[in-house]
């Protein structure tokens, strides 16, 4: 069951299943497809953050020293994340992009914070 619950894979799905969960709800309003649309689209972009975010804080810290590598790697990372979330939202045309991304960036921004200040500090 350890295996499982470390397992990238595991992490994978529910980030899929709960953000693209959430995207369905933030939308559920408008008529469908488009919430189904939001849903599968957040799913498959929190997938994909979830497996890039974590390496993109590793490349980053060992970039950076000292009092920078404590807020830039987060910052960058989550950054580029915003960017990708909103854009490819606004493109689609998801109809409530904000409600839709607020989630899944909140969770991403922390969770790059809490990892990188990890890694930052084991370094000390």
């Amino acid at each position: 069951m350890q295996k499982f619950l470390q397992s990238s894979l595991t992490h994978i799905l529910f980030a899929f299943c709960a953000m693209g969960g959430w995207a369905v709800f933030a939308n559920w309003a408008h008529p469908m497809p488009k919430p189904l649309l939001a849903g599968l689209l957040q799913g498959l972009m929190s997938a994909i953050i979830t497996y890039f975010l974590k390496r993109t804080i590793e490349t980053l810290q060992a970039k950076f020293s000292r009092k920078p590598a404590l807020w830039a790697p987060p910052l960058i990372a989550c950054s580029a994340s915003l960017c990708v979330l909103a854009g490819v939202h606004i493109l689609s045309g998801t109809p409530e992009v904000f409600k839709t991304i607020t989630l899944p960036f909140s969770v991403a921004t922390s969770y790059a914070t809490l990892y990188n200040y990890l890694i930052w500090k084991s370094k000390r």
